[in-house]
């Protein structure tokens, strides 16, 4: 009786074991990413990869959201909660718990847990570079050498701090690849910036030296093809190779020629598919949000066709141009359903019922709102023929009705999007600065107005 109760111990214990390698096993091939938002501006969270939405995550009632992924693979994803982004690197085997106060996102983010060494690294990097903008800044004036050596001392630094992470964390070879770049790229991307802004400063003899960066530096990793410290260091590299030495950058970068030929250094220098791509898509981007250029867009559209081999991207890129004609003067404001006070759904038929002013606003940028606020206060005495409608980016809360009720402001003179997605790109909305104007037929004089400019009101005078 001992001996088969003996055995069957030895059993349970060998099952047990068994189980739990099992698990380990499914562990390191699953990948578990969750949260927590405080002051959400949205009810969800949205995982991107290479552009696609992956995953939308509603947020529970303590705000939080999570889920185990079993077949996510390795690689640059990001998370977005309306209206702010940021990337996040994902391997299998990791369980992350990121947390973020929406009202101040980059300074908030703080992961935890399995793979969140390398990703705190990240988000480290670029609250340093952003205290670094403003003294980098005043150290353009300086001569390539002066400014290379200072680049460099930067550079070493990071590179300091990786070595210690990566001795204390062992990462796999992608996540070195990754964390490595997170340095390297944006200090290699100073350096292009100096170039462009330097212009015909930079002396013939020094340029080899000054360049000597970019034999380190690959025009070719997939790896890191929608990685914006990679991308952006690439598009300052394409704009430094398409400006000729005469020319003036901030002039010629509004000249649809310069993108055409940004265009054409990307099938000649740029290698992979992946890669050409998506920075055929982002200087498309750039080029038709270009609204003066309109007349030319035709022929960029041209080439953009010939370098980019997506399907998707060009239906992006021709849907966007598409957008653009139609938010032009003279034509019907395309109808939206937007949310209103108490919280029902409206057509903006409704609620257009003489010239009307759009400005637009979000839950995470309320020094805008209230400075935006003011400024409508002024030209509403000024303009009384005008209602002024606010468009609030992200669906209403409690918090945002009591905001109005501080700051005094009609309720009812105040919208929201139902779909930031659908209704953003209807009206093309890329910055909050925007401002559109229809007349009492709904038919738009200002498509593309910028609220904050100082000559505003002079549209309003004119029309």
């Amino acid at each position: 009786m001992n001996q088969t109760k003996y055995l069957l111990q030895i059993f349970l214990l060998t099952y047990a074991v068994f189980l739990s390698s099992c698990n380990k096993e499914v562990d390191r091939n699953r990948i578990f990413f969750g949260g927590q938002i405080i002051n959400p501006s949205s009810t969800y969270v949205t995982l991107y990869k290479d552009n696609k939405t992956i995953d939308s995550l509603p947020l529970n009632l303590n705000y939080r959201f999570f889920k185990y992924y079993d077949s996510l693979e390795t690689g640059i994803y990001k998370i977005e909660h309306i209206p702010e982004y940021k990337s996040v690197f994902l391997e299998k085997g990791d369980s992350i718990w990121a947390r973020i106060n929406a009202s101040a996102f980059n300074e908030s983010i703080v992961y935890s847990g399995r793979g969140a060494a390398k990703n705190n690294f990240m988000m480290d990097l670029l609250l340093s570079f952003e205290k670094e903008n403003s003294f980098l800044s005043s150290k353009y004036s300086s001569d390539s050498e002066t400014f290379a050596k200072l680049i460099d001392s930067l550079l070493v630094e990071k590179k300091n701090k990786w070595i210690l992470m990566d001795s204390i964390n062992n990462l796999s070879p992608i996540a070195q690849k990754i964390t490595q770049a997170a340095y390297i790229y944006p200090y290699a991307t100073r350096k292009e910036r100096y170039a462009l802004l330097r212009g015909t400063f930079l002396e013939e003899n020094q340029d080899s030296v000054y360049f000597d960066f970019r034999k380190y530096l690959s025009l070719s990793e997939t790896d890191l093809a929608f990685f914006d410290p990679y991308i952006n260091y690439l598009l300052n590299y394409l704009s430094k190779e398409a400006l000729e030495n005469t020319e003036n950058y901030f002039i010629s970068r509004q000249k649809t020629t310069f993108n055409v030929k940004r265009l054409q250094f990307i099938e000649t220098h740029i290698k992979g598919n992946v890669l050409k791509n998506n920075l055929a898509r982002a200087v498309a981007f750039e080029e038709l949000m270009k609204l003066d250029n309109h007349n030319n867009h035709e022929k960029f559209l041209q080439q953009f066709i010939l370098v980019n081999k997506s399907k998707a991207y060009l239906t992006e890129v021709f849907d966007l141009h598409n957008d653009i004609v139609n938010m032009s003067n003279g034509k019907k404001l395309p109808e939206l359903k937007l949310q209103n006070h108490q919280l029902e759904v409206v057509s903006t038929k409704q609620i257009i019922k003489g010239p009307t002013v759009f400005y637009f606003w979000s839950q995470t940028q309320m020094s805008h709102y209230r400075n935006t606020v003011l400024k409508v206060k002024l030209l509403e005495k000024l303009y009384p023929k005008y209602n002024f409608i606010g468009v609030c980016i992200q669906p209403f809360n409690e918090v945002v009705f009591e905001v109005h009720r501080m700051m005094n402001i009609n309720p009812e003179t105040q919208m929201a999007f139902t779909n930031f997605d659908k209704d953003s790109k209807k009206w093309v909305i890329s910055l909050l600065n925007r401002a559109i104007i229809v007349d009492t037929d709904g038919k738009i004089k200002e498509g593309f107005g910028n609220f904050s400019a100082s000559d505003f009101e002079d549209i309003l005078k004119d029309n």
